[in-house]
């Protein structure tokens, strides 16, 4: 065990060392949020430890539903009820100016559903184009890219109409629309042809101009990786984080990774959304489940790489889609599995926040700056670039570190347990505070072996000071 001397000359060079390296990575999902909103809380969510936030799609889109959003008219243009171009730039330069990112959410497989209102598949149909007619002077200034006097799709830019029929056949999937039911003629499904690909790109290279430093790649599942790779080519891709959108119910194994998530994987360089870890944790936290699935599930096919994953505890498209519903945790297990990923190492975290969408008695709403959220950023945030080194685990609990900068202990049983740990063994520092960032704890470390209280249904993230 080193000496208090040797202690306090090392924590001076550590101290240095981390605080260059020490950056926020978090993502606040700030689900459909107005751009204004966003903007104005810049300075705050700056200061809670968030460095990135994703926007829900930003394009010509009308509705007020959520899922309105996920329908695009036009992609020359910014203005739908989240605000226009210019709010989008000025959002993106207020959070900026407070060195956090702006991610957008994109949507490239489909337009809107319009067959209510015509049955033409001209984009973005003559009442919008009249609209932008009537108005030239607005609508040339919020413009991206292209000329609003002329339409911008048509039939041939389209898949033959057709719903899914089968959720297992990736052709299946990636061919035809997706439909509601009852008769519905589905979201109508864009072919990757030259014109296509080349609007796109277009789009996507207008947001990059505009600051935006991320794509999250929506319906991903419903995209070829033809049409994927055609779209994101190096100049697209240059300087960004790039991360798709692909549900499964697991890992390695489990028949909707091994068809679409896999296969994502292997033939692009994108990120993806965690869901494999994410059943993991849904698995050891569930009734009969083990913490010790926890260890290290990335062995098993049951998490991504680190390099490659963007981590949650909750996203949108769970509680506000029926068929995902299943997916949702209990508060505390969700409160635990959260704690889980912002005191791991691996991946990206993102949080989400919403305003109430699926109905949830609020259950998501200013959930970026609750209590516990705070001090899990604070954890994460004071840990970055650490590595991570499991003590103890058992099917209630789990105990690791980060280094000797922080331990994180969470229990999903009901009764506590102690945790005896090896200081030395451990490399945990002595004569120094391990402040609990969610409950205010401190352990005190002064000796070989330290015990580790993990209260019931509870997680604790220890850092020390």
């Amino acid at each position: 065990m080193k000496s208090t001397k040797t202690c306090k000359a090392a924590l001076t060079a550590v101290a240095l060392l981390f605080s260059q390296y020490a950056t926020a990575d978090t993502i606040l999902h700030a689900f459909n949020w107005t751009y204004d909103d966003v903007a104005d809380k810049a300075q705050e969510i700056a200061e809670l430890g968030y460095d990135k936030v994703l926007v829900s799609p930003a394009y010509k889109s009308s509705g007020n539903e959520w899922w309105a959003r996920y329908q695009p008219q036009d992609l020359r243009l910014i203005d739908n009820p989240l605000g226009d171009t210019n709010d989008f730039k000025d959002m993106v330069q207020a959070l900026s100016s407070h060195g956090v990112e702006t991610y957008a959410d994109i949507v490239l497989n489909h337009m809107a559903n319009e067959s209510w209102k015509r049955s033409d598949l001209n984009y973005p149909g003559d009442d919008v184009l009249a609209t932008y007619a009537a108005n030239t002077s607005y609508y040339n200034d919020i413009t991206l890219f292209g000329d609003l006097q002329y339409g911008w799709l048509g039939a041939n830019d389209f898949h033959p109409a057709g719903c899914i029929s089968d959720y297992s056949n990736p052709g299946d999937v990636q061919y035809w629309r997706l439909c509601g039911g009852n008769g519905d003629v589905g979201l109508p499904d864009l072919d990757p042809n030259n014109w296509v690909v080349a609007q796109q790109k277009l789009y996507l290279n207008a947001l990059k101009a505009l600051g935006v430093t991320g794509f999250r790649v929506d319906a991903a599942k419903h995209m070829s990786n033809y049409h994927l790779n055609a779209v994101f080519t190096s100049d697209i891709k240059n300087g960004m984080h790039i991360f798709g959108e692909i549900i499964t119910s697991g890992g390695a194994g489990n028949s909707s990774y091994d068809d679409f998530l896999a296969p994502y994987l292997n033939n692009t360089d994108h990120s993806a959304y965690d869901f494999p870890l994410f059943a993991s944790m849904r698995s050891a936290f569930g009734f009969g489940g083990s913490m010790n699935q926890l260890v290290d599930p990335g062995a098993y096919g049951q998490a991504l790489a680190g390099s490659r994953a963007v981590t949650f505890s909750i996203t949108h498209d769970i509680p506000t889609n029926d068929g995902f519903r299943y997916q949702i945790m209990s508060s505390t297990d969700e409160h635990l599995a959260t704690a889980y990923i912002m005191g791991r190492d691996g991946g990206v975290p993102m949080i989400y926040s919403d305003h109430n969408e699926s109905n949830d008695a609020s259950r998501w709403v200013d959930m970026y700056k609750r209590d516990d959220i705070q001090g899990m950023l604070k954890f994460h945030n004071g840990v970055k670039n650490q590595g991570m080194q499991v003590i103890n685990a058992n099917d209630c609990i789990i105990l690791f570190k980060r280094d000797h900068v922080g331990v994180v202990g969470i229990n999903k049983c009901d009764n506590g347990q102690d945790v005896w740990v090896n200081t030395a063994e451990h490399n945990l520092w002595w004569y120094k505070n391990y402040r609990d960032t969610l409950s205010n704890d401190v352990q005190w470390v002064d000796s070989q072996w330290h015990k580790f209280y993990l209260p019931g249904r509870q997680a604790r993230m220890w850092l020390m000071e």
